[in-house]
């Protein structure tokens, strides 16, 4: 089993210019760690869909990798979507699922199948080319080079820790600076971003 930490830490390390989605209990432990432009806070009301948005992106930038930070609760929350990717064939999309058992922010209630659920499992069903599982943090550390220059699509799921982030808001007070600022606005600066990068 992983800590957050030691599943963050060592990704962030490795981040080049990949457009990062994140989402719950991840948006400030990602932002924590990074500072980037291309860093997406998906946190507002529509939990679920965080893995969709990402897809959106992949299909719509197919020269750039996209990498989903996605919570087990938010996957389960809209399983399907697995589907869609999978047929959709995004090449550049990672979905990487925290797997902790709990939906954190809210208090660490118990996930349905907590402790059953195989995502790795439900996203090779789906039709992923690629999925894995990692409760190591060595072995996650050892393979995650490979897993970021994969084909896509590819679904990792990590098992994690229990934590204790409380629940991510857009208050321009944020400590974290993507999580400022309506969810339109973040878009928008997204967009900008990626507009300069092409443009140079």
């Amino acid at each position: 089993m992983l800590t957050q930490a030691q599943f963050l830490e060592p990704l962030a390390r490795r981040r080049t210019d990949q457009i990062v989605v994140s989402t719950m209990s991840l948006v400030r432990a990602w932002g924590r760690l990074s500072k980037h432009e291309f860093d997406f806070a998906f946190a507002d009301s529509a939990m679920g869909h965080a893995q969709s948005l990402a897809l959106g992106i992949a299909l719509a930038q197919p020269q750039r990798r996209v990498i989903c930070l996605n919570g087990d609760g938010s996957m389960l929350m809209s399983l399907g979507a697995l589907v869609t990717i999978a047929q959709c064939r995004a090449r550049n999309l990672l979905v990487f699922v925290a797997q902790n058992n709990t939906y954190e922010v809210t208090g660490n209630q118990n996930i349905p199948g907590a402790g059953a659920v195989e995502f790795h499992h439900v996203a090779r069903a789906c039709g992923f080319p690629e999925a894995f599982h990692f409760a190591d943090a060595r072995e996650y550390e050892t393979h995650l080079d490979e897993l970021l220059h994969l084909q896509g699509p590819v679904l990792v799921s990590v098992r994690l820790e229990p934590g204790a982030e409380p629940p991510p808001n857009r208050r321009q007070t944020e400590d974290t600076p993507y999580l400022r600022g309506s969810l339109a606005e973040s878009a928008h600066r997204l967009r900008e971003a990626l507009h300069r990068d092409e443009s140079n």
